[in-house]
């Protein structure tokens, strides 16, 4: 149970982290790297919703036994992610530091999964 509580306190704190800025540096983004968002409500969006769902980390640390259910979608969401940014670099539509940065939600993903396995009954 520690290392679940361990795994999903850092991601929560890493996910704060990362996506928090997304809503200051969307003029950025467009600039440095064009072509320009020309769908403002699908990029706040993504940041809204993931941001969202690092309060779901934080609910699973507090309680991951009761609440080991809910690491299943968590697991998605993190695999979900690294697949898509895979898919993305394949077909040349993204840099290849974005997909290193995905490499990071890939690993919780990982480790999500061994806390689920860790906080089995």
């Amino acid at each position: 149970m520690k290392f679940a509580r361990i795994v999903f306190w850092i991601a929560g704190i890493w996910g704060v982290l990362v996506l928090s800025p997304l809503y200051f540096i969307f003029e950025m983004i467009s600039r440095n790297d064009p072509p320009r968002i020309t769908h403002p409500a699908f990029y706040y969006g993504f940041a809204s919703v993931s941001l969202a769902f690092q309060l779901v980390f934080f609910v699973i640390a507090k309680n991951p036994v009761r609440l080991r259910p809910m690491m299943i979608p968590s697991v998605l969401e993190k695999f979900g992610y690294g697949a898509t940014l895979l898919v993305l670099f394949l077909q040349n539509r993204l840099h290849p530091q974005d997909l290193a940065l995905g490499g990071v939600d890939v690993l919780f993903g990982v480790l999500f999964l061994a806390a689920f396995f860790k906080t089995s009954n």
